[in-house]
């Protein structure tokens, strides 16, 4: 059956159920995959291979149901050359709207040694299987395994032949991502040009990660006439991963100059389909992954934190909203300039004049550069006089008991508002009994979001500084202590950050207006 869409349309085969989930550990349960399935169906994805049929009672009945949830798209099963393989994958899609069977076996000659096949052995069971396979099911695919290291002369006898028996998508995949996006172009160019039936067929490219070159190899058999990117969300995939979905849809979409290709994927969904394949898997997403990575729409240079202030294209070729975020990140650290920071601090309720921002900016570096990043309630901290501040709590005294017996109790004496409050709390160990002595003197209904210790130098005397990060209504602070002794500087953690807390409710009152520093 050809496909008589527009020459510019490029398919996008999403294979993250099926090669994303060959990664070792990244492994989804029943429930995981048919929400993935549901969520690629949701942004456009034309075709998902949901699974390997034949590979386990499971993997058929993911298959089987994500054939039958599927709204829109095509919903492929893999099948090797095999009779079996090509039954029990038809079983399992045949239930689907649009169902397609992909069936493949290695042609190089390190893959047609495995079974111990001849050339025409091979092309035998090739012409066999895909008819057969057709003969199910009227949309069928076929992939000679490891392509790119076939010889050309039979790459275009086997392809051929599957054309022939009825494929009417032929994949050419680069199966451990040897290949370069000038052999990648050669590639589907010389196909099309010496095999007859080329011009009816859909070739696709699946293209792994081993150099590096993943997506420039996918976009460059687009640019010689591939019309299917065979591509995983965050590239998840066996060894390096495989193309990654959001590098070649958001590659067309910005350079459309060169590559004038069109897809039919809602762009808006990419962060959220990214994070939730990054949860189920359990393969997070690096920090500098292109797109999606928690770094890819951030920025701490001064300079360029300048020219993001005043024209956001000046260091970024595509806007945040449109892979689904909300606005760039301008993170404060020690690169950050005066531009940013007073931009930062506006946000926050306070307009500096230059005097001030000049006095401010020197204990913001030296702040920085004790930390690796400066948080909001850092800022307002520094706007605050510690000393004065209305509200202010301090930690005058404390006394814990801990050991093997419990209950552990900690005895507090809080200075609130200059005035000593004492309180005795128990708790499940010497800090939780503490941190319940505070909220006691002080109640509370900020969640406790990050309790974390370090040792600042080696040995048993060494001095701990803690961070002690909560949330409420939205606002997030944090506070920070050292001391030698780890109970006490958590519970001056603590306190310092219900103290920003107490700033912070103040700074986003209604009716507060900006505040004028002097």
């Amino acid at each position: 059956m050809t496909d008589k869409r527009p020459d510019n349309r490029v398919l996008i085969f999403d294979t993250t159920l099926r090669d994303g989930e060959q990664s070792p550990g990244a492994t989804m349960t029943h429930d995981e995959k048919l929400e993935i399935a549901e969520l690629l169906d949701e942004m456009g994805v034309d075709i998902i291979e949901a699974g390997f049929p034949i590979a386990s009672d499971g993997d058929f009945e993911a298959v089987s149901d994500i054939a039958r949830q599927a709204k829109n798209a095509v919903i492929c099963g893999l099948a090797r050359a095999q009779f079996k393989d090509i039954d029990r994958c038809w079983e399992a899609v045949r239930h689907a709207k649009r169902p397609r069977i992909h069936t493949f076996i290695g042609t190089s000659p390190l893959h047609r040694a495995i079974p111990n096949l001849t050339m025409d052995e091979m092309a035998a069971r090739i012409h066999e299987t895909v008819s057969h396979a057709r003969n199910l099911c009227d949309n069928v695919q076929w992939s000679p395994m490891d392509a790119t290291r076939t010889e050309h002369d039979y790459l275009c006898r086997v392809v051929e032949i599957a054309i022939g028996a009825g494929a009417t998508t032929i994949n050419i995949p680069d199966t451990v991502g040897y290949t370069a996006p000038r052999e990648s172009a050669d590639l589907i160019r010389m196909l099309k040009e010496r095999v007859p039936g080329a011009d009816e067929i859909v070739f696709a490219t699946h293209c792994h990660n081993d150099l590096g070159m993943a997506t420039a190899n996918a976009l460059a058999a687009v640019e010689a006439g591939a019309r299917q990117i065979e591509c995983t969300i965050n590239g998840l995939g066996e060894r390096a991963g495989n193309t990654a979905l959001e590098e070649v849809v958001m590659a067309l979409k910005v350079r459309h100059d060169i590559l004038p290709y069109s897809t039919g994927i809602d762009t808006t969904r990419i962060m959220n389909i990214s994070r939730r394949v990054a949860a189920v898997s359990g393969f997070p997403v690096q920090y500098n992954k292109a797109i999606v990575g928690k770094n890819a729409f951030a920025h701490e240079s001064g300079i360029h934190q300048d020219g993001m202030l005043k024209n956001a294209q000046t260091f970024e070729i595509m806007r945040p909203e449109d892979i689904g975020l909300s606005a760039s990140n301008l993170v404060m650290g020690k690169h950050s300039g005066r531009a940013a920071l007073r931009d930062k601090l506006r946000q926050l309720g306070y307009e500096l004049a230059d005097n001030q921002l000049n006095d401010v900016f020197v204990r913001f570096k030296a702040l920085a550069d004790r930390k690796k990043e400066v948080y909001d309630d850092d800022l307002v901290a520094l706007m605050t006089d510690s000393t004065s501040a209305e509200g202010q709590m301090q930690v005058k005294f404390l006394r814990v008991i801990c050991g093997t017996e419990a209950p552990q109790s900690a005895d507090l004496i809080l200075t609130i508002n200059g005035v000593d409050h004492q309180v005795t709390a128990q708790g499940d160990g010497p800090v939780d009994a503490t941190f319940n002595a505070v909220k006691k003197l002080f109640p509370h209904s900020a969640r406790l979001a990050l309790y974390q210790v370090h040792a600042v130098t080696e040995g048993t005397d060494a001095q701990a500084t803690v961070s002690v990060r909560l949330e409420e209504g939205g606002k997030i602070v944090t506070g920070q202590s050292s001391d030698t002794d780890t109970v006490v500087a958590s519970a001056k953690a603590y306190v310092n950050a219900l103290n920003n807390l107490v700033v912070r409710r103040e700074k986003t009152k209604p009716a507060d207006e900006l505040k004028s520093v002097s």
